[in-house]
């Protein structure tokens, strides 16, 4: 299966310690690497974080951000500090005793004093293996997504390696055409001067001649290449940096045919040829 580095993936949750959300972004990237952004309180987690991301995935900047919202909604209990609670009260009457004209006291105004009121907070540990196992969801999910997208760039290059290799045997065809045209033209230039000329040169010049413009040797490997991209799009896996070097190498056969072209039809079909392979090494970037 091929997986496209480009996806995004959004898992939430709600549980008695409050309410998390992950969010996965990746993009391509030539290999793997990976951005955490979570609260302080659970910073200890990165590391495992970091690992499952590695473990899931083989190339492509990646963007996990974590949101924990706490309080109230985590909190297993609410209790009072009795004592805190009347040192501030009589704290407060030792002020008003210094003020000319001191303002009450309320109730709320000592619950509102750091600690007065404390939050019994949920299991640490448990709130830990929740937002692992949400992380898990939201990796199967981002792969998912990833293979979704990969099946389609899969498609995509298909489809123009069939053109590719159509355009290979057209020229293929033509070759034999090619080669007797351009030696009837080149004989057609010597008739006037073939009586000054060694025939043995002659003939070895028109053995050179045909070696430069013969595009055979291009086409076999233009041929030989589409069939590995097609054996790699089968075999599946991390095979993006495959991929991108077959292109380079497809390029390559490509310019050699345009450099020897003799013919129009060879000049539009190195043109084409161009046109498909950077078309193909595009949506190749995006392969895992």
């Amino acid at each position: 299966m091929i997986h496209s580095m480009t996806a995004f993936a959004r898992c939430e949750r709600q549980g008695e310690w409050g309410t998390a959300a992950w969010e996965l972004r990746s993009v391509n990237h030539r290999y793997l690497e990976a951005g955490v952004r979570m609260p302080e309180s659970v910073r200890d987690l990165e590391g495992v974080v970091r690992e499952r991301l590695r473990t899931a995935l083989k190339r492509g900047k990646v963007e996990a951000g974590l949101r924990l919202q706490t309080g109230e909604a985590a909190a297993a209990g609410v209790s009072l500090d009795v004592e805190l609670a009347r040192q501030v009260v009589h704290a407060s009457r030792e002020v008003d005793s210094l003020l000319y004209n001191p303002a009450p006291v309320s109730s709320m105004d000592v619950l509102r004093w750091p600690g007065v009121i404390r939050t019994e907070q949920a299991d640490p540990e448990t709130l830990k293996a929740a937002l692992l196992e949400l992380l898990d969801e939201a990796i199967a999910e981002l792969l998912e997504a990833r293979a979704r997208e990969g099946a389609q760039l899969r498609g995509f290059i298909e489809e123009r390696l069939a053109a590719v290799g159509a355009e290979v045997e057209r020229v293929r065809t033509r070759v034999p055409e090619v080669l007797a045209a351009q030696r009837e033209r080149l004989l057609a230039r010597l008739e006037e001067v073939r009586a000054e000329l060694d025939p043995a040169r002659l003939e070895q010049e028109m053995v050179l001649l045909a070696q430069k413009i013969d595009v055979t040797e291009e086409m076999d490997r233009l041929g030989a290449h589409v069939k590995e991209v097609g054996r790699v799009l089968k075999q599946g896996g991390a095979v993006g940096r495959r991929l991108d070097f077959l292109m380079q190498e497809l390029n390559r056969e490509a310019n050699t045919l345009g450099s020897k072209s003799q013919d129009a039809e060879t000049t539009r079909s190195s043109v084409e040829l161009k046109v498909l392979i950077e078309q193909m090494r595009e949506q190749v970037q995006n392969i895992e």
